[in-house]
């Protein structure tokens, strides 16, 4: 607990704190911390250590109604800020993948490209923008993939699946779409199609409508609509 503070694990939200408390008594969980621990002392890191579970801090596990899954952080300083996809500096340029997600919410849902890159409204909304590998090193995509934040993130992604009914799980990429076994789709909608990075987002991205598609489902199971608006 002492070293979950470092992180900032007492604003996270009750439920999601207390799976995290769970997790941390397992052995994948005390050396992961033991690698990150030694990668902020020696490295730059991204996000900062008090952005690491920023996606569990906004809405509690049972306020959760969408799930977006991404790969990893941002590895550019000024980016990443612990939300899949999102950037958090507003006045950084807009990295092609989430120009094409904008894209696709104008196209879906009429709503304009915003100037900025920052979605933590969506999570004030109950969307959880979750990345399967929750740290970086700078410069080096994907460095962290094998530490052990998958083990983790799966692990959220099952609880969810099973303790909850109703969820939307949003699924871009071949990566993203690897975790469609750990969804029961009896139990909750999987909407998926190719990554929107700039070099995917034609085959299927694109029209997809992921948006609209979403609030429907949320609509036709009783559950509030998702306001898509960027503030």
């Amino acid at each position: 607990m002492d070293l979950l503070k470092e992180f900032d694990i007492l604003k996270v939200k009750e439920k999601f704190r207390e799976i995290i408390l769970r997790e941390s008594q397992h052995e994948y969980f005390k050396r992961l911390m033991s690698d990150l621990k030694d990668e902020y002392e020696n490295n730059t890191i991204f996000p900062k250590k008090s952005d690491v579970f920023n996606a569990f801090k906004y809405r509690d596990f049972h306020e959760i109604k969408c799930v977006i899954i991404g790969q990893d952080p941002y590895y550019k300083k000024n980016e990443a800020h612990g939300l899949s996809f999102s950037i958090c500096d507003k006045d950084i340029k807009i990295p092609s993948s989430l120009r094409n997600i904008f894209k696709e919410l104008e196209y879906d849902l009429g709503i304009s490209i915003p100037r900025h890159g920052d979605l933590s409204s969506w999570c004030e909304n109950g969307v959880l923008l979750l990345n399967s590998v929750l740290t970086v090193r700078e410069g080096f995509p994907n460095s962290h993939k094998d530490i052990g934040w998958s083990i983790f993130t799966d692990s959220i992604i099952k609880n969810l699946c099973k303790n909850r009914s109703n969820l939307v799980f949003i699924l871009w990429g071949n990566f993203a779409r690897k975790k469609e076994k750990l969804i029961d789709k009896n139990r909750h909608l999987i909407i998926k199609s190719s990554h929107p990075s700039g070099l995917s987002a034609h085959k299927g991205f694109f029209t997809s409508k992921p948006f609209s598609k979403t609030n429907d489902y949320l609509k036709d199971h009783l559950v509030g609509e998702i306001d898509w608006k960027i503030n």
